[in-house]
């Protein structure tokens, strides 16, 4: 229900905006921008094409710029970069935190990145370039160094006057990490701990010496699942001698999460999980052009197939009819399994050990199925057939359409189960390959099947 809510403020307040902008009164907008969050508004410039984006960043106030580049999309954040200064960009970003502020530059040339470092403070310069140093998609590119460390051999009550004194805490502090003179993690203790103790109780006595930890070199994906698992709102990262580096909060795995998802939904369709949807045409329909242009071989090699087989479809006639059945059955059932492995990958569930069950399990519900379906459609072609009285063998038919159906929908099947184990093997992404090659297996082998089968029986 508050989704819902949520959903039609966003739509009153972007009709709201754009009767403004059409009236040529900007100050409304102004107004209406100064009242919205900054996650609001990179949703407003997200949901709007480039003339009226260009007017919203124009009236924006200069002192939220960052804080709107780092919720928005990395294609549209990167066309309102290229209009900024490298000092009015440093200025943007001075107030983020480092993983935000890692994150953006980690999408600029290394010229522009590093004349935007100089204009930064030493100090967060250094924690900067520090967290630079690790590749983007890792815990270590995903990290905030914004933690607080405490040493053992205090007390509860040292601790409680620390925080007074700081005066704030990072977002999403759920423990405090307990480290030694060389900040190597000993532990960490629950902010409730803290609150709830005697404030004479010595910090060894309540440090969980068994915290989640995360390696810097993690990849961001096995990250999201260790806090998907165990429910956590934040984890510590070490580096291979147990060092403290940073942090990883539950915002930024969420963020991880949805990229994933967008990731495996958009490469279903050949399509860039970061593409603006209000984007440029020329640019839009250069991206897609080249994915069309791959199914089209794709297309043309399942088109060679039906033409080695000329001369029998024009001697079975009623074979032009049932051409789509087959292919379009083996498809579905493979992309079904496709699917599933795919999504089970994310997950880590499949691994070397389970890998050989996956593929009896998947080759055993092939056949069930395959027996199962053939079997229908070979009833109704004979009946179809026999209805028409088409003057051919209608068993011959009936047997030539149910054999091609089982044959395809196990090729289908296996092939969604192996095609993604191989496609990893070889380091090619399977959400954004898979299918098209899944296409044309199964196009290629139902057409190869039907016609082979039809030949044989009628040639």
């Amino acid at each position: 229900m508050a989704e819902t809510q949520a959903t039609q403020t966003r739509q009153e307040q972007l009709q709201l905006l754009n009767n403004a902008l059409d009236s040529g009164h900007l100050i409304p907008v102004r107004n209406l921008l100064e009242e919205l969050r900054s996650a609001d508004i990179a949703h407003l410039l997200e949901s709007t094409p480039p003339r009226v984006r260009n007017v919203i960043w124009q009236l924006l106030d200069k002192e939220r710029e960052g804080d709107v580049l780092q919720h928005l999309n990395d294609e549209i954040r990167q066309s309102f970069i290229e209009q900024m200064q490298p000092q009015e960009l440093a200025n943007a970003l001075a107030d983020l935190d480092t993983d935000d502020v890692v994150d953006i530059l980690g999408d600029l040339s290394q010229n522009i990145s590093n004349q935007v470092l100089r204009l930064l403070d030493e100090q967060n310069r250094a924690q900067i370039e520090h967290a630079l140093s690790y590749p983007e998609d890792s815990a270590g590119g995903l990290m905030n160094i914004d933690t607080i460390m405490i040493r053992p051999r205090v007390s509860v009550e040292v601790v409680l006057r620390y925080l007074r004194i700081r005066g704030n805490m990072p977002p999403n502090t759920d423990h405090l990490y307990v480290v030694d003179s060389r900040d190597v993690l000993i532990g960490s203790v629950p902010i409730s701990a803290i609150l709830t103790c005697d404030p004479d109780t010595p910090i060894t006595q309540i440090v969980d010496k068994e915290t989640f930890t995360i390696p810097a070199d993690m990849p961001e994906t096995e990250v999201a699942q260790i806090f998907e698992r165990h429910d956590l709102v934040s984890a510590p990262v070490l580096d291979e001698n147990g060092r403290l580096l940073g942090r990883i909060t539950i915002d930024d795995v969420v963020d991880v999460i949805r990229g994933e998802a967008d990731h495996s939904l958009m490469s279903m369709a050949g399509l860039d999980e970061l593409e603006d949807t209000f984007g440029k045409i020329t640019a839009t329909a250069k991206k897609r052009a080249i994915w069309l242009g791959i199914n089209l071989v794709t297309v043309i090699l399942a088109a060679l197939v039906i033409g080695l087989f000329e001369n029998t479809i024009a001697q079975v006639t009623l074979l032009a009819v049932l051409l789509p059945i087959v292919p379009s059955m083996g498809g579905i059932a493979g992309t079904q399994t496709l699917t599933l492995v795919i999504r089970g990958m994310s997950l880590g569930h499949i691994g070397e050990g389970n890998q050989g069950y996956l593929l009896r399990k998947e080759l055993a519900v092939s056949v069930i199925n395959g027996v199962l379906w053939a079997l229908v459609i070979a009833a109704l072609v004979y009946g179809y057939s026999y209805y028409k009285e088409s003057g051919i063998n209608h068993l011959h038919l009936a047997i030539t359409i149910g054999g091609a159906m089982l044959f395809n929908l196990v090729t289908g099947v296996v092939s969604g189960a192996v095609l993604p184990l191989f496609l990893k093997k070889i380091n090619i992404d399977p959400a954004i390959a898979g299918g098209v090659v899944l296409t044309t297996v199964t196009d290629v082998a139902g057409f190869f099947a039907l016609l082979g089968l039809a030949t044989l029986f009628f040639a």
